[in-house]
């Protein structure tokens, strides 16, 4: 799935995934769940600079986060 084309968004301005925020998103937050996923699989957050730390740190603690890349330099991992 292209994180562009998330329900309800616009794709020329995705916004930030942390809760009640409509900023445009700066960051991409790339993550598995090592319980759930396999070691490839990559889900993806959204972020503003402003929620970018505070986001990361909450995947982080949980041992899920695997990259923090900018917006426009993010690519889609094939299939």
């Amino acid at each position: 799935m292209n994180i562009l084309d998330t329900a309800g968004s616009d794709p020329s301005s995705p916004i930030c995934s942390a809760k009640g925020c409509r900023a445009d998103a700066v960051w991409v937050l790339a993550w598995n769940n090592p319980k759930l996923h396999t070691p490839e699989r990559r889900k993806t957050w959204l972020a503003c600079d402003g929620h970018r730390e505070h986001l990361s740190q909450f995947l982080g603690v949980r041992g899920f986060l695997r990259d923090v890349v900018e917006l426009d330099e993010w690519e889609e991992p094939a299939p």
